[in-house]
């Protein structure tokens, strides 16, 4: 699918999602009865699909059928999304749901109604945002990136991944209370936008911690993190709000399917990715990047969903994204 770097919208769903199927519930008893397929919304390499693939060979465990997992990337996580919402609502299509979603159907930048158009299955982890750079580049901490982005206002750039995803915008809404303009180059996911820092294609990377080994290797500079407390690991690294910026970035990681999907069968991956959440190999694989581990079931997940779209609402009046968008 071709798009403009700045503008995507993906179709309607058309009958798919809404189409009651009582025959499906004959067989739920059963589920599942053969291979599920998961979309991974992100490319493969990246933190979203290193730990959703760890997610997913527990959860396989707990079901008993294998897990396939597909990167259906591009959008900014929305090409997965849509498919996702678009799939046959039996159980065997499911995947990771961005919370960007939140913000793009309301931009209209994606068909798909977060509370109509998904069935939810459990919120699982969250993401270490921060910004990063070369270890040789001139910026020893955030105040001299924020001092040079001034002295050359549009001229130093940044990796991330996807116009109008939450790496984007945080990375902006920081611009804003910052007094200064980056130059955003939208990549892919973050595993690209990292392989372009490491190449020296950008200068700085925004993203979640995609950075962390390479931080650890000593062969980049981690200048902030986005969340309301330091990171666990990197406890030296101030957070926005440490070095005087009013801005918190949070984007946890959740598992959905296609609405519509028959309660029995709903309730059968609510409790397999429920053990799964708290399987030793998903722990691991966020511990290995530093994401936080941020379970809920269904019903608060989706609680989470909606109360996130009322913020992206302000947000996106705040940093004039429709217009953003367009330019």
């Amino acid at each position: 699918m071709n798009t403009p770097r700045r503008h995507f919208v993906l179709g309607s769903l058309g009958t798919a999602a809404a189409t009651t199927l009582p025959a499906l519930s004959a067989h739920a008893a059963g589920y599942p009865e053969r291979a599920i397929m998961f979309l991974c919304p992100w490319p493969a390499g990246g933190t979203a699909d290193v730990t959703m693939r760890a997610l997913c060979t527990a959860a396989s465990r707990e079901l008993g059928q294998a897990i396939a997992v597909e990167n259906k990337t591009g959008a900014s996580g929305m090409i997965g999304l849509k498919a996702l919402a678009s799939a046959k609502p039996d159980g065997y299509t499911i995947g990771q749901i961005p919370i960007s979603v939140t913000r793009f159907s309301q931009l209209g930048m994606v068909q798909v109604d977060p509370l109509k158009d998904l069935s939810y299955i459990a919120r699982v982890s969250g993401q270490t945002f921060g910004i990063a750079v070369r270890s040789n580049a001139p910026w020893k901490t955030l105040k001299d990136l924020v001092a040079d982005a001034k002295a050359r206002p549009g001229l130093v750039t940044y990796g991330t991944a996807g116009i109008g995803g939450a790496t984007h915008v945080g990375m902006e809404e920081f611009a804003l209370a910052a007094g200064v303009k980056f130059n955003a180059i939208p990549f892919k996911g973050g595993a690209d936008a990292l392989a372009a820092l490491m190449g020296g294609h950008v200068d700085v990377l925004a993203d979640s911690s995609s950075w962390a080994p390479q931080v650890r290797a000593g062969q980049l500079r981690l200048l902030a993190t986005w969340g309301e407390q330091r990171s666990a690991e990197f406890k030296d690294t101030p957070t926005l709000r440490d070095a005087g910026y009013d801005v918190v970035v949070d984007a946890p990681n959740g598992i959905g399917a296609p609405a519509g999907v028959p309660a029995p069968v709903l309730a059968r991956l609510r409790t397999a990715f429920k053990a799964a959440a708290a399987s030793p190999e998903f722990t691991a694989a966020c511990a290995r990047i530093d994401a936080p581990l941020m379970y809920q079931d269904a019903p608060d997940y989706q609680k989470y969903v909606s109360a996130t779209m009322d913020k992206e609402k302000v947000l996106i009046e705040r940093l004039n994204l429709k217009e953003l968008l367009k330019s």
